[in-house]
């Protein structure tokens, strides 16, 4: 573990390949921060547009105090956070004087609901018309679905995940991560900064529409189209080794063990170890075609080698053997992984309102303009003052905002949830 260390506390320091870039992030909850977050780290000037109430992650989680949930903390560093009020005219002027300033405006509602604030492509284009306007939502505005609400529980079953464990394991679940917010966030991130590339050739702005809804169907059918893939059909859809009841993390003596034998070369040097060598030359494992067609088989068969022997015994044989293999973490040890400690993963730094908390690497390794953590997650309207005030605003006028309760500061926003 790191030691303590303090952490720098301006976003707007230059840093990164998108130094320069100004971002609004008109997002709440989970998918579109930690969207905006890749932005922040990569050196953008994220501007966190926060409703008088705040984004509703600010209570997920762990609180040392209201407002500064574990899991806000997480997904918001490198931004800064400007309460507006955008039901009001005045609120809403202020967005539009952002907007002529920004180069990315991201949002994730339902495209509905920006007109009234201001907020949709035409009016946002007007003002600035080579922008970036980027909407990250449930599903494709053409279709049925168009204005349906989503979460990330509900894209998982309309993708058929739960269905997926129903057929491996018996029992229909949701992966316990918000993995669909998580991997749509990265789809957005990067089309973003395709569309800057873009932008920085040709001059033109752009809209990007993101559905959870097609971007995950896409991924889970791209391993699971299987025989649908063709007219007429060539088999059954469905990854069959993905979807065996045996892969699993194996049960050994003492614990349990993770282990990936996939090649030929794995699976021969596996029977060997274990005294069986002749079921490298047995029909049904012979080669990748052929175990993935008899994979139950396969699985139930190491299985019941891999109780044999505790779970060290069999780490350091496969890593003699180079077949893949992994220890099987509980959150609490993972923050003690060897790896994760030797490379500098975890760092305590000092947030100036919640103290001293765990912090986390970016997790790429760049030469020359590498992600920074230049702020930590901030406070409900920490900035409001400071970005009305570069937007133009006088001091008087910006009271007029805070007697209007258009915009807030953190003492007020403070005081209103006490």
């Amino acid at each position: 573990m790191q030691p303590e260390a303090d952490s720098p506390q301006d976003p707007t320091t230059p840093a990164g390949p998108l130094a320069g870039v100004r971002v609004i992030d008109m997002t709440a909850v989970l998918l579109g921060p930690v969207a905006t977050q890749v932005f922040g780290d990569l050196g953008a000037d994220v501007i966190k547009i926060e409703s008088p109430k705040g984004d509703t992650t600010r209570s997920v989680g762990a609180v040392r105090e209201s407002g500064m949930a574990s899991l806000f903390l997480h997904i918001n560093r490198n931004k800064r956070s400007v309460v507006l009020d955008l039901k009001q005219p005045a609120g809403r002027e202020a967005l539009h004087r952002l907007i002529a300033s920004a180069d990315v405006l991201f949002h994730n509602m339902r495209p509905r609901a920006l007109a009234p604030i201001g907020a949709d492509y035409d009016t946002v284009a007007r003002i600035k018309p080579d922008i970036i306007h980027c909407g990250a939502f449930g599903y494709g505005q053409s279709g049925p679905y168009a204005d349906q609400p989503a979460y990330d529980d509900l894209i998982q079953s309309a993708v058929a995940m739960p269905s997926l464990f129903l057929q491996s394991v018996g029992t229909p679940c949701y992966i316990p991560s918000a993995l669909i917010d998580r991997m749509v966030a990265q789809t957005a991130a990067y089309s973003v900064m395709a569309a800057l590339f873009h932008r920085e050739r040709t001059g033109q702005g752009q809209r990007i529409e993101v559905p959870m809804f097609e971007t995950m169907a896409q991924m889970v059918l791209g391993e699971h189209m299987g025989g649908a893939t063709f007219d007429p059909p060539q088999g059954p859809m469905g990854y069959s080794r993905l979807l065996s009841r045996f892969r699993k993390p194996y049960r050994t003596q003492d614990g349990y063990v993770s282990t990936m034998a996939y090649t030929d070369r794995h699976w021969r040097h596996f029977f060997e170890y274990i005294g069986r060598p002749g079921l490298t030359d047995d029909p049904r494992f012979r080669n990748l075609e052929a175990r993935n067609a008899h994979i139950d088989e396969l699985y139930e068969i190491a299985e019941h080698e891999y109780s044999q022997r505790p779970t060290e015994e069999w780490i350091a044989a496969l890593r003699k053997l180079d077949i893949p293999v992994s220890r099987v973490h509980t959150l609490e040890s993972l923050l003690e992984d060897p790896h994760l400690s030797e490379v500098g993963f975890f760092r305590w730094v000092d947030h100036p309102s919640q103290g001293r908390i765990r912090s986390m690497a970016h997790g790429t390794e760049w030469s020359r303009t590498p992600p920074q953590c230049r702020s930590l997650a901030p406070r409900h309207g920490e900035h409001s003052i400071e970005v009305l005030k570069e937007l133009g605003y006088t001091e008087h006028e910006i009271q007029a905002l805070r007697n209007a309760g258009i915009t807030k500061t953190p003492q007020e926003t403070e005081h209103a949830r006490s």
